[in-house]
């Protein structure tokens, strides 16, 4: 009897437990930040100025009217036409921001950090910081199912999959989500604006403020908490590391992770 009880009640103390190690892991990567901060650093490398302030204020307005004129519509299906326009858009945005910058004879490499640790650390350090993020990625979607009481849409580009009735069609998905996407919306998103917003407003307000346009812009409410936390975790990761090649990792492993759920429903608990 006794241990039919012990089930249960280790059952519950093991997400708290997930959940503290997240939570301490996280905050010892933004204690070790800080202590840099103090510490003499090294030949500062040239960053970014009022020409890229500019920039990203206009593509952030850019951005968010958009959101507002899609809320302001009928929200049609998503169709693989669709998911195509977007990646032709990153690609092309991400190419527009990185010529600008050439432009302007600033070091993608440096700044980016990109040569800064090796590929298989990169994947190594990404997987593990990931994995760390996972239980407070949960715990916004928890609280989010709870406020809403179980009554959420699904994501476009999950009710996209679900219905994909070819193979083709679910391989040309998981392309864009495991490489387009975390390629273009980390380059756009924590190197450039989250390095703007560092430069002239502090790396908490870069950290909150990039993470906040980076859930809204997935324009679905439902994902908008988890989608924040995740934001949140990339940067930090970003930042400690100093190599952008650790949150671009993180973001397709993330990628990767949810559509194989959505593959093996009968496997994986949705």
């Amino acid at each position: 009897m006794a241990f039919d009880g012990f089930l249960p009640a280790l059952a519950a103390v093991i997400p708290a437990l997930f959940l503290a190690a997240a939570v301490y892991v996280y905050v010892a990567l933004v204690r070790q930040i800080s202590v840099r901060l103090v510490e003499p650093s090294a030949m500062p490398v040239r960053g970014f100025g009022w020409p890229e302030a500019t920039l990203a204020t206009v593509l952030a307005m850019i951005f968010l009217h958009g959101l507002a004129v899609s809320a302001s519509r009928d929200v049609s299906p998503i169709q693989t036409r669709d998911l195509v326009a977007n990646a032709l858009f990153s690609i092309g945005l991400l190419l527009f921001i990185a010529a600008f910058l050439r432009l302007r004879r600033l070091d993608l490499n440096l700044l980016g950090g990109f040569s800064k640790i090796g590929f298989g650390r990169a994947v190594t350090t990404g997987a593990f910081l990931l994995l760390a993020a996972y239980p407070l990625v949960l715990l916004a979607e928890v609280v989010t199912q709870k406020l809403s009481r179980g009554s959420l849409e699904k994501q476009g580009i999950v009710e996209l999959f679900n219905a994909s009735s070819t193979l083709e069609q679910r391989i040309w998905i998981i392309l864009l989500a495991v490489t387009v996407a975390p390629l273009a919306e980390e380059f756009f998103f924590r190197f450039f604006l989250y390095g703007v917003l560092k430069r002239y407003f502090g790396r908490g307000v870069g950290v909150v403020a990039s993470a906040l346009l980076f859930a809204a812009v997935h324009a679905h409410l439902p994902s908008f908490a988890p989608l924040f936390v995740l934001g949140i975790c990339f940067a930090i990761a970003y930042e400690w590391s100093g190599s952008l090649l650790v949150s671009m990792t993180m973001h397709a492993l993330f990628n990767a992770v949810a559509l194989t759920a959505l593959a093996f429903p009968e496997v994986i608990p949705q």
